[in-house]
């Protein structure tokens, strides 16, 4: 009864994934995006050395309202996106979609620049206060401040969607996966290929370790988050580099092969383009998050007045998350071949399997501790969403009713299937890219007015 029970969730979750992620959506945030380059006039992409002055603190003046500084609301918004998505979404685009899922990533990555300046420029240009007076920015804030009262059910149905799209269990049910495979489990805690009470026990140390980190609240977590990004990135790239130069005669048949099968669909279930398209930009999206919202609240809560600063501070995110991040772990899975030697295995056990390939003793550790940062840093982000979100709906008394159910689910998605926690989050996080896409279109020539005031001010400046 409870295996009936569990298979009938997963059927739902899938298909209300499958049905979300159709077409519409797709030309919502990939067609979105390519407005917003256009609407832009590509000016934002020529700041990203701007950007880095923001981060590195040049502009910043402690006296701004917010929370934290530019860099803690990158590594905040970075610590959100740069997770299993990364690593275990990787690998589940490559596995269903074959290699030409890659490109669409990539394409999500570079129109989600321009998203991204537009979104994070409203999460403070339209920031509101909370019932406690506290001010905060996001999309249902930039609904109510800039659409208006009226407005409030979008504003709701975001809140609402992102209250489920922060849950731990997608970053709980792959470390825990990639934990069981890499450790030894203590007798007692598995028979056989029963590890519930394993998975019981990890994943119950990890949400004490989370618990830890949240009660600091946003600004601890901007403090954690801003220390542990650049390592985990760096680590990552460390590895990355060894293996590529293990492989690196194979590297332009590998990124051709990413390019041709992009139009090709050869490769993907269903065997057409259309099909590797959808995957493609399902784990973009899921990846780098342009479009969806969730990293508007990490960058709204910025010290700054100026809005569109944390707006060329926020395109940082998609470069670092899907143009290096993503395609290191791409390269890593298509240079070893694991994608074709190993059928069936799936998630982050593919890119443990690759990697062990070139690190044969210590590559399982490596990606243990790298997965290990990714999902937690992921864990504690997520919280701050869900739990803004929850202050939204329920006032900010109520907001951390959240807390223990958002905790409780850490140990609830070790022990369910990655197929229903793929659904579940998947349906959510296209929720989500509904009113804040729509919110979006509806207020850019706000963002583009404040932009040429800002960057001709800049220009002024630097004469």
């Amino acid at each position: 009864m409870t295996t009936g029970i569990a298979q009938q969730f997963e059927h739902f979750f899938n298909a209300w994934a499958d049905a979300m992620w159709s077409t519409p959506l797709v030309v919502l945030l990939v067609g979105g995006g390519l407005f917003f380059m256009i609407y832009s006039r590509l000016q934002p992409y020529r700041y990203f050395g701007h950007a880095y002055d923001l981060i590195r603190g040049k502009y910043s003046d402690a006296n701004d309202p917010g929370h934290i500084p530019h860099s803690q609301a990158l590594a905040t918004a970075l610590s959100g996106t740069i997770g299993l998505g990364n690593i275990a979404g990787v690998a589940i685009a490559i596995s269903i979609g074959g290699p030409g899922a890659i490109f669409w990533m990539w394409v999500t990555a570079i129109v989600g620049v321009a998203t991204k300046f537009y979104t994070a420029s409203l999460s403070v240009m339209y920031r509101g206060y909370d019932s406690q007076g506290v001010l905060h920015g996001g999309p249902m804030y930039v609904i109510m401040e800039g659409m208006g009262k009226r407005w409030y059910p979008l504003a709701a149905l975001f809140a609402v969607a992102c209250m489920v799209g922060a849950l731990p269990i997608f970053q709980a049910n792959q470390f825990i996966q990639l934990l069981r495979d890499g450790v030894a489990i203590p007798a007692g805690l598995a028979t056989g290929t029963d590890h519930f009470s394993f998975d019981l026990a990890a994943s119950a140390i990890v949400a004490l370790l989370v618990a830890l980190v949240i009660v600091g609240r946003i600004e601890r977590i901007g403090r954690l988050t801003v220390r542990l990004v650049p390592a985990m990135v760096l680590l990552y790239m460390g590895m990355t580099i060894t293996i590529l130069w293990s492989y690196w005669q194979e590297i332009p048949a590998a990124l051709w092969l990413i390019v041709t099968d992009a139009f090709t669909g050869d490769a993907a279930a269903g065997g057409s383009v259309g099909a590797v398209i959808m995957i493609g930009v399902r784990r973009g999206a899921f990846s780098n998050e342009a479009g969806l919202g969730t990293e508007s609240m990490a960058h709204g809560a910025a010290k700054t007045v100026e809005p569109i600063r944390e707006g060329v501070v926020a395109m940082v995110g998609p470069v670092v998350d899907t143009l290096v991040v993503c395609t290191c772990t791409a390269l890593i899975i298509l240079l070893t071949g694991v994608w074709q030697t190993h059928p069936g295995v799936e998630g982050v056990t593919l890119t443990a399997r690759a990697i062990e390939q070139v690190f044969p003793v210590v590559g399982i550790y490596l990606l243990l501790i790298m997965v290990g940062l990714l999902s937690f840093t992921t864990m504690v982000s997520m919280w701050f969403y869900g739990v803004k979100c929850t202050g939204f709906l329920l006032g900010a008394e109520r907001q951390y009713y959240y807390t223990p159910v958002y905790l409780g689910l850490i140990i609830v998605g070790a022990v369910v299937s990655m197929e229903t926690v793929n659904g579940l989050i998947l349906g959510a996080f296209a929720t989500m890219a509904i009113p804040t896409m729509l919110s979006t279109f509806v207020l850019a020539p706000k963002v583009n007015q404040a932009a040429r005031v800002y960057f001709a001010q800049l220009r002024a400046d630097e004469k």
